[in-house]
């Protein structure tokens, strides 16, 4: 029986990521809370919608925050570890990121969750949010509430709360955005009123019949697989691109993106407001979601099989199947500040980070660091974007950039707060502000701002930034990184001074003194020595080779490590403490030994 709440401090709608790291955080900061998700998972993109190999954030610098705290506990939590495929370094399953995020909600006091709920009316008086009405359990309820929090994938709440927000695609005339398109092209080509947002995924579940493809299979590395897959395989063939999203027990998340089960038609059906349209929509996801799995089933020779990834209580149409759909994109609120393309990408010649966001007086403005490289998901050719990568560690990383208070507050009403995807972007942006890591942290200072709004008795947008951007990184349970630094991972001892430097400084310090970067870094389970010779390749690239011959591309994580690879300028003798995986295939090296 869900107890019975007249009235709550902080209203968080959407069972995304970003909503339940910012309904978390809200309870932390010590004001009453409520939790309203229309499933009956909650995470979103990292546990319901099967999205379980986290893009983004993976160095050691940004791993901060709501999302360092998550990728810590699922490392306690998966006894083979994390890196298992070669779209990430880390996968898991879905079920143990529920585990992780239900026991949170429920550790919290002052938090209640009540899921499995729908929307009805936002209720206003002037420019402010009074009171949300919804229905749960066939019952209907009126809550009152002093700040707001759409949470949700979809931007769900804004229309209903009267909020102004962008759909579909901006012309490059409207801010320079250079990848944006042009007015005129999105006057004339269809395209664009056909595809208004990035093309969601259903992900479906595998299992893995054995370590590897049979010899057979494997030395037909692009088979002929029907429509409409014809090319699903032909960039990584057939075994790459069903170990794309390896995850622990041999499970395989699919969310191919090459011809494979991204979906693109008539998506304005899941925004139409039109119950029997929506589910005509995910009907179609799902059956090309597991047509896409049996296709591949029958090419592998049965060595995929379906996955059994979601029990009952996730509330999805199949074990195999993710509980919604990843949604990439959808209604993106009109904020006080809005995230354009420029704002990502590195500025001058040989830089490896965006400009900071600053106010007139010159004060940083970020709430959250993200790094993700941008990418966008249409059908046909792959979209142009404005690069944003380098060479770091051995592999590409995305450059880091900042989101600024202001993003994630309305700029019409002034007690709504949005915390995943709905937050104030550009459609190009979106592409790199959308992934799991950064919104964990996004969805955190959003709960965080709510919380200080409650008990300062002010609104949203008159807290003062400085006042959320120290309750982030002094926060006592998971510390959040308001400045990029290169240099400085989040065990390092002088994390939280660095942080405060950057902010009262003129922004961060890029290189702290070779002395300051030999701090080791933490051991982790499955890690080894591993001995040979070290080969820099001159394109940014290492490789080890062992004394039994085995040879294998080295990366690293870790900011130590990396500057001392960056200054081998030849082979050398070495020894390396890390955890190897086999389907990137690399060593994942995290110091020196000794």
């Amino acid at each position: 029986m869900t107890p019975s709440i007249d009235a709550v401090d902080v209203l968080v709608w959407g069972g995304g990521t970003g909503g339940v790291a910012a309904a978390i955080q809200a309870a932390r900061g010590g004001v009453s809370t409520l939790l309203l998700t229309p499933g009956s998972w909650l995470g979103g993109m990292v546990s319901a919608a099967g999205v379980c190999c986290p893009d983004g954030n993976e160095l050691t610098p940004w791993q901060t925050g709501l999302w360092g705290a998550f990728l810590r506990e699922l490392e306690r939590r998966e006894p083979e570890g994390l890196d298992h495929n070669w779209v990430s370094c880390f996968g898991y399953r879905p079920t143990t990121a529920e585990q992780i995020l239900q026991g949170w909600v429920r550790a919290e006091a002052q938090l209640q969750w009540w899921p499995q709920c729908q929307l009805l009316e936002v209720e206003h008086e002037g420019s402010c949010i009074t009171a949300v009405r919804f229905e749960q359990a066939g019952e209907q309820r009126r809550v009152v509430c002093r700040v707001v929090i759409d949470g949700s994938d979809r931007g769900d709440l804004l229309p209903l709360a009267g909020a102004p927000y962008r759909f579909g695609w901006e012309a490059q005339e409207q801010w320079g955005e250079p990848s944006a398109p042009s007015q005129q092209r999105l006057a004339s080509e269809t395209f664009f009123r056909d595809h208004p947002v990035q093309s969601p995924t259903w992900v479906v579940m595998g299992q893995l019949q054995g370590e590897r493809l049979g010899h057979h299979f494997a030395e037909e590395c692009d088979p002929a697989l029907p429509a409409p897959f014809e090319q699903a395989c032909q960039s990584f063939g057939l075994e790459r691109t069903i170990t794309y999203g390896r995850l622990p027990g041999g499970l395989v998340m699919l969310n191919w993106p090459l011809h494979g089960n991204d979906w693109h038609w008539r998506l304005d059906r899941a925004f139409s407001a039109d119950p029997a349209a929506e589910a005509e929509l995910a009907t179609e996801m799902q059956a090309h979601s597991l047509h896409f799995a049996k296709v591949l089933q029958e090419a592998s020779g049965a060595w995929l099989r379906e996955g059994h990834a979601f029990p009952t209580d996730a509330g999805g149409p199949a074990p195999c199947l993710a509980a919604m759909p990843y949604w990439r994109e959808g209604r993106r609120m009109v904020g006080c500040h809005t995230v354009i393309e420029q704002h990502l990408l590195p500025v001058g010649t040989g830089a490896s980070m965006a400009a900071l966001p600053t106010n007139a007086a010159g004060e940083m403005q970020s709430i959250a660091v993200g790094n993700y490289a941008n990418d966008h998901h249409y059908p046909g050719q792959d979209w142009p974007l404005a690069p944003k990568s380098c060479r770091w560690g051995g592999r590409w990383s995305g450059t880091p950039f900042c989101v600024p208070y202001g993003a994630l507050v309305s700029a019409e009403v002034s007690n709504l707060l949005a915390a995943d995807k709905a937050f104030s972007t550009s459609h190009m942006a979106n592409g790199a502000t959308r992934l799991q890591p950064l919104i964990l942290n996004v969805g955190q200072a959003a709960g965080a701002a709510a919380a200080l709004a409650v008990r300062s008795g002010v609104q949203p947008s008159e807290v003062p930034v400085h006042h959320v951007q120290q309750a982030l990184i002094h926060d006592s349970l998971a510390p959040s990184a308001v400045a990029p630094l290169w240099d400085t991972p989040w065990h390092h001892p002088q994390w939280w001074e660095r942080q405060e430097h950057a902010l009262h400084q003129d922004g961060p310090v890029l290189n702290w003194g070779s002395e300051e970067q030999q701090r080791p870094a933490p051991p982790e389970a499955h890690e080894r020595l591993w001995c040979g010779l070290l080969r820099p390749d001159g394109t940014g690239g290492f490789s080890l080779t062992t004394a039994e011959g085995e040879n294998w591309p080295v990366i690293t994580l870790e900011p130590a490590l990396n500057r001392w690879l960056e200054q081998l300028d030849g082979p050398k003798p070495a020894e390396l403490i890390g955890c190897v995986n086999p389907w990137g295939p690399w060593l994942r090296a995290s110091r020196l030994a000794g």
